[in-house]
């Protein structure tokens, strides 16, 4: 698949041989394009990447096979020094053009920092748990994004982060709370992720949330969690396609907002049609499944052409919607029928109005021009 720079070559490609543009102006946003595109890895430095941290994971593996060898202070020593090499010699080789090396040693780095947290904790038997443990990892993570201005290691963060999310929200530590820290962490990272220009921990993040979301509503009553996710959700999808760029110059998701309001709002229904799967009317399953089912053509509508993601989400969660209302209303295959039947008339009433107006948008343009 072509990149974007590349399609934007092939078109001002284009328009300078079919006399849109002249030469200067094909050249001009040429250089605009090369001098604003995102930089690709390198093969080379793919490779360099994933040995260091290799050598990283050896290094640890190591020290942690010889620690009843070792001497308490050569230990504590040698886990600090591979920490030290880690971010200093990454930010030596960042500075000299090597930035995918030097990225991937200040991982390294950090993965020293978590496995430190564990040797020394069990070497001087200090008080804690593996939860205190990955909070604190991530934590000092945190921070060296922040001094580092490192894009790597805020993901990186937000992984441990959804790490002690996972196995707190799912009992691994034998939790007496819920884990509501999430929404601090969330929102603390989601700031980081700004200076640090990660936008790519911003996805994640958005994802997480809604997954955190998820846990909250296992735990508690879901149509109290369920019913404003879709609401919310519902709100930042049309806040995103109607003022799109003053929202995207805010939380700068490089316009993907629509998708992940999306799949909030799809998430948000399936709980709602999970609690409500056992009624017996199926009355209000019903209606939630004729909301999703108009949530995902107004999604593909407002927003499907300009986001391929978009589509495949809509058309996924389609496919979720289908299988669902057949296994809630199996037991009445008449009710079932009837409710595609509706659903199909209904989709092919809109469809027809929808290709009708972009008829009437489209002949203005074509009378312009033969003009």
């Amino acid at each position: 698949m072509a990149s974007y720079s590349s399609r934007v070559r092939a078109d001002i490609a284009r328009w300078l041989q079919t006399g849109l543009i002249d030469a200067s102006t094909a050249d001009a946003l040429t250089r605009d394009v090369e001098a604003n595109q995102r930089r690709s890895l390198s093969f080379g430095s793919i490779l360099a990447m994933m040995a260091a941290l290799l050598f990283g994971a050896a290094l640890l593996i190591f020290v942690a096979a010889n620690w009843e060898a070792i001497p308490r202070l050569a230990r504590v020593a040698a886990l600090f020094a591979i920490i030290l090499a880690g971010y200093v010699g990454g930010a030596v080789l960042k500075t000299r053009d090597h930035a995918a090396i030097g990225e991937a040693l200040w991982i390294v780095a950090a993965a020293a920092f978590g496995g430190s947290i564990a040797l020394i904790g069990q070497m001087y038997h200090l008080s804690g748990d593996e939860a205190s443990a990955l909070i604190t990892w991530g934590a000092g993570a945190a921070l060296a994004a922040v001094a580092l201005r490192s894009n790597p290691l805020t993901i990186a963060s937000v992984g441990i982060a959804d790490a002690w999310l996972f196995l707190k929200g799912f009992d691994y530590f034998g939790r007496a709370e819920f884990p509501h820290l999430f929404v601090v962490m969330a929102l603390v990272l989601f700031a980081i992720s700004f200076w640090t220009r990660s936008r790519a921990a911003r996805h994640l993040i958005i994802l997480s949330v809604i997954f955190y979301l998820v846990l909250t509503a296992t735990e508690y009553e879901a149509l109290q969690v369920a019913v404003p996710l879709v609401v919310v959700s519902a709100l930042l999808f049309a806040a995103a396609v109607f003022a799109a760029e003053p929202v995207d110059r805010i939380v700068q998701l490089g316009g993907r907002l629509p998708l992940h309001a999306l799949i909030g709002f799809l998430t948000g229904l399936a709980m709602i049609q999970f609690e409500l799967a056992d009624e017996s009317s199926n009355s209000g399953f019903a209606i939630a499944s004729a909301v999703a089912l108009a949530g995902i053509v107004a999604a593909i509508v407002l927003g499907g052409r300009e986001s391929r993601g978009l589509r495949w989400v809509a058309y996924a969660g389609f496919a979720f919607e289908l299988a669902i209302i057949y296994v809630v209303m199996l037991q009445s295959m008449l009710g079932t029928a009837g409710f595609f039947l509706a659903a199909a008339v209904l989709l092919g009433i809109l469809a027809l109005v929808i290709i009708r107006v972009e008829k009437r948008m489209r002949a203005p343009n074509v009378e312009g021009a033969a003009a």
